[in-house]
């Protein structure tokens, strides 16, 4: 399954129904372990304190109703039938709802947007221009106009993301509480804390002890936990509506909602909350879409997770309907239903389970974060690929160590089911509703449809879950506050890092120096030329950053060839290895001055090891031979204009007839003999005797000029490369006001103190880093 090439879900329709089915089973344990385990603790966060299950049994038939109908309503007919369809080429999610609206109405806040990222073939798929007379292109115009629009959308987008990290905290603290809360009917009510609370906090530390072995190590487990988990729960219900009261059917109908309103008022609408938490997870269908298809995700919903869920909630209900007496809180819970040789099975089976729905948050919240990453709206983080085949596995040390603190903070303060079901309620719902929210405008901006139909989503589905959503915060204190201060504080951190950055990238491009300045140096810039190539990173994609004449001031000598290279993030979800380089003349070709734009989608994964080098140098002697100069040739008038012309390029594998890439291990070079190919190479620093070898073949296209600018990349390849990265400090301008001093000054420059090193930064070797220092005043 390689994501890489963002054409999975185009291959996929070619496959057969065997593939979409296998795809089906495998996403069991994968999208549904947190929506398959919420029985275990729905029916008690319910009946927690709000509601008593009374002899007329209209409490209960209410509650199933209720159950009953969010689950149709919320993940069969909602993320089922419509979300799924709102896919970002094949991908799910808050930020691919956010990056289908960033392509149609211009509304990305990436500062370095360019028009050539417009012309990716995965951009502009399913991009149709509304005609002007639609109220759709109304709103377009109107988001593409008004500057706050576009940051509250953003605002709108990043409350989304950080209440799924609240859920990674919240989920496995009440999955893995819940399912060993079966030791309270052999325990005693008066000893399980003292069992319960380690026994979780163990489990809890153990899962995200093993989180840097990668899901595929221990992935394999997960389906059949899940399925053996669904059969479980399934047959109970079964047997418990047979049982105990086979004409509890009766309680799906609408009705018994209204029953339920009518006697309970106020303290069925507090119950709501707990209701609620039969459908988290639901979002995970849409969010893991990309490591699936929107087919085989319907399948495993509808044919098992669905019946399952229904059957399991009916048989409690039925259990429930002919046991009124409780003494104690739990016996209203999930393991009271169970027959009681069965307990002890069902329960180990329970904690495999929620084992799989925890891990299943825990990935789906590393997954956010590299996206907010990628999208500069989160603080660079180190991110390491588990799978070399998926690469939507990923694994963040400083993120899973940040969760693994607050889970266990969140199970040992609270200490049981009903204050972590009002916390994990209230993340659950705010993510559903930025969903609802951003659907609306894709059906008006993206769909073309019309603005009745979106305003029919959003009453349909908001009014059910601003319901929930009122209901969860009404708990406030009584534990909705944890994900509301959990979102508070890493929105701060968001909006910190996305603003620093932003100014700094104002200040790179008010301060960049422009191809006139080059040029008056004259051809040969006036300063001495050392062998080699020199790679300058900058954020800019066009002109010359700052850093180059503050380098050149303090050090007056710079490289034989000289590349400026941007790594960028564009809104959408992979990049393809054949659009993967810009590469450009920086002025005359004389100067042997190079731009090359590197650019990522956001779930796709950044090279960072020597491979990028090759690459690099790979592009460079491709848009060579290719014959295209950029501005060299143009007038005087053309060159200077801070533009450049850049040509799209892939990677050496996409480029069967041009320059090819060898390995050699030899240390003399020798020519090739009579093939009448041309050598290239470039010389590692950590591997002096292991190199690159580029062949490029004799043409009769190349002309003279191009043959000779090739000999010196070739020259200056040999020397070796060098890295020039910039060091920055940001600091507010004098005049700026008392709130933009603390979050420059202090907040962003704390935030740029703890975060990791570019991606670029961490392989870069020691010996061939030169950094520059410079003060930014924004």
């Amino acid at each position: 399954m390689d994501l890489e090439t963002g054409f999975y879900q185009n291959r996929l329709k070619k496959e057969s129904w065997r593939t979409v089915l296998t795809l089906a089973y495998q996403s069991l344990g994968v999208v549904y372990g947190d929506l398959s385990t919420s029985p275990l603790y729905v029916y008690t966060s319910t009946f927690a304190e709000d509601i008593e299950h009374s002899d007329t049994n209209e409490e209960v038939y209410g509650v199933l109703s209720f159950i009953f109908w969010t689950l149709t309503l919320i993940p069969l007919l909602k993320y089922v039938f419509i979300v799924l369809k709102a896919d970002d080429n094949g991908e799910g999610g808050t930020f691919a709802l956010y990056s289908l609206l960033c392509r149609h109405a211009r509304v990305n806040s990436l500062p370095s947007s360019q028009l050539a990222d417009e012309e990716l073939s995965t951009y502009k798929k399913d991009i149709n221009t509304p005609a002007q007379t639609t109220f759709g292109a109304k709103i377009k115009s109107t988001l593409e106009r008004h500057r706050v629009l576009q940051r509250f959308l953003l605002l709108l987008s990043l409350s989304g993301a950080s209440m799924v990290i609240g859920d990674g905290i919240l989920t496995p603290a009440i999955s893995v509480f819940s399912a060993i809360s079966g030791a309270e009917l052999s325990l005693g009510n008066e000893h399980h804390l003292y069992i319960e609370v380690p026994v979780a906090c163990v489990i809890l530390i153990a899962l995200f002890a093993l989180q840097h072995y990668g899901t595929h190590r221990i992935g394999f487990l997960f389906a059949p936990v899940v399925v053996t988990w669904l059969l479980c729960i399934s047959g109970i219900g079964l047997y418990n509506i047979i049982h105990w009261n086979p004409s509890v059917y009766r309680a799906l109908s609408p009705f018994y909602v209204y029953k339920f309103l009518k006697k309970t008022r106020k303290g069925g609408w507090m119950s709501l909350g707990g209701i609620l938490l039969c459908i988290t997870g639901s979002e995970a269908m849409f969010a893991d879409l990309g490591h699936f298809s929107q087919l085989s995700i319907k399948i495993a919903f509808t044919s098992m997770v669905y019946p399952s869920l229904i059957l399991a909630y009916m048989g409690q209900a039925a259990y429930l309907s002919r046991h009124h007496v409780m003494d104690n809180d739990y016996q209203i819970g999930f393991y009271v239903s169970v027959p009681e040789k069965l307990r002890w099975p069902v329960l180990v089976i329970a904690v495999l389970a929620a084992v799989v729905a925890s891990q299943a948050a825990i990935t789906g919240t590393f997954s956010i974060v590299k996206q907010c990453c990628a999208l500069g709206c989160f603080p660079r983080v180190k991110i390491v690929h588990t799978s070399s085949k998926i690469h939507g596995q990923v694994y963040i040390p400083e993120i899973n160590w940040t969760l693994m603190i607050l889970c266990l903070a969140v199970t040992i303060g609270f200490r049981d089911t009903k204050r972590l079901g009002n916390a994990a309620g209230l993340a659950v719902i705010t993510v559903m509703l930025v969903t609802t929210c951003l659907m609306s405008l894709v059906i008006v901006l993206c769909w073309h449809q019309s603005i009745l139909l979106a305003i029919c989503f959003v009453i349909l589905f908001g009014t059910i879950e601003a319901l929930y959503f009122s209901a969860s915060l009404i708990k406030f204190f009584e534990g909705a506050w944890v994900p509301i201060a959990i979102s508070f504080i890493f929105m701060i951190v968001m909006c910190i890092w996305h603003y620093g950055s932003l100014k700094k990238y104002e200040f790179d491009v008010q301060n960049k120096v422009s191809i006139d300045w080059l040029l008056s140096v004259g051809p040969s810039l006036g300063i001495v030329r050392v062998r080699g190539i020199g790679l300058i990173y900058t954020e800019l994609v066009s002109g010359i950053p700052a850093i180059f004449p503050h380098f050149v001031t303090n050090f007056p000598a710079f490289h034989q060839v000289l590349v400026f290279i941007c790594v960028k993030s564009v809104p959408i979800p992979h990049v393809r290895h054949e659009e993967r380089f810009l590469v450009g003349h920086v002025g005359p070709r004389e100067h042997h001055l190079y731009r090359c734009i590197v650019r990522y989608g956001y779930r796709d994964a950044h090279k960072d090891d020597l491979q990028f080098e090759n690459d690099l140098v790979w592009s460079i002697a491709e848009f060579i031979r290719t014959g295209k100069t950029g501005l060299n040739g143009n007038t005087a008038e053309d060159l200077s204009k801070d533009l450049e012309d850049m040509t799209v390029l892939g990677t050496p594998s996409t480029h069967i007839s041009g320059v090819q890439l060898y390995e050699d291990n030899e240390v003399n070079s020798e020519s090739v003999g009579t093939s009448k190919l041309r050598e290239m190479h470039t010389t590692h620093i950590t591997k002096p005797k292991k190199r690159v070898r580029f062949f490029i073949p004799e043409t009769p296209k190349i002309d003279r000029n191009a043959r000779e600018e090739l000999r010196e990349l070739m020259e200056a390849s040999e020397a070796g490369i060098a890295y020039i990265l910039g060091h920055s400090y940001v600091r507010a301008k004098q005049g700026s006001s008392l709130l933009k001093k603390v979050v420059i000054n202090f907040g962003y420059d704390f935030l740029t103190r703890s975060s990791s090193p570019p991606a670029y930064a961490l392989t870069v070797p020691h010996a061939s880093t030169i950094e520059v220092g410079m003060v930014y005043h924004v």
